[in-house]
């Protein structure tokens, strides 16, 4: 996690940051999983987890090869207007560190109904009386709105947390979101 790239969103007046973000972060995706990447992690420097916003800053993170071979595809296309990127660049030698992670809702009232039908027996309509959509857990956290080629789920919140400062690194692998539960990123 030596190096950087921050891809910055321009301001559009057609499109809300947010809508800007959640398409960044899809070719982001698709590209970390088609080079089956698991070295490059993300942040969001200017996340507000009061709002809950992720901001209109994404900061990738990894090894200088791993970030060069990774922008040198062009996942990018069709996004390049509305973005300013940075060359890669060394991260600072003294940071702190910071995990970023996925966060899942313990679950949502479909899954909740189609359990209940399994395990009791009884049928959606029945089901849908017992665990109504006001069942859903609602989690304060900033997220992008993604889909999912590999399940067919059409679309989802990636519901997104950025952990407490520490000074130490911890070294670990990163999902396909460039999330991992283990692996710190440079929080600077």
């Amino acid at each position: 996690m030596d190096h950087y790239v921050d891809l910055q969103l321009r301001p559009d007046p057609e499109l809300a940051p947010h809508q800007l973000l959640s398409g960044l972060y899809v070719r982001l995706h698709r590209a970390l999983v088609q080079q089956q990447r698991q070295d490059i992690g993300v942040s969001f420097p200017r996340h507000d987890a009061r709002k809950p916003s992720l901001g209109a800053h994404l900061r990738l993170h990894g090894r200088q090869t791993a970030l060069q071979m990774l922008m040198a595809r062009p996942w990018l296309h069709g996004m390049l207007d509305h973005l300013a990127v940075s060359a890669i660049l060394a991260a600072p030698a003294d940071t702190q560190h910071r995990h970023v992670t996925r966060v899942q809702a313990k679950s949502s009232p479909s899954r909740l109904r189609r359990r209940a039908m399994r395990r009791h027996g009884i049928d959606a309509e029945t089901a849908a009386q017992r665990i109504p959509d006001a069942a859903a857990e609602q989690l304060p956290l900033p997220f992008v709105v993604l889909g999912s080629r590999s399940t067919g789920q059409a679309s989802f919140p990636l519901f997104i947390r950025h952990g407490p400062l520490l000074s130490e690194p911890t070294n670990g692998s990163f999902n396909s979101y460039g999330l991992s539960q283990e692996a710190t990123v440079p929080w600077f």
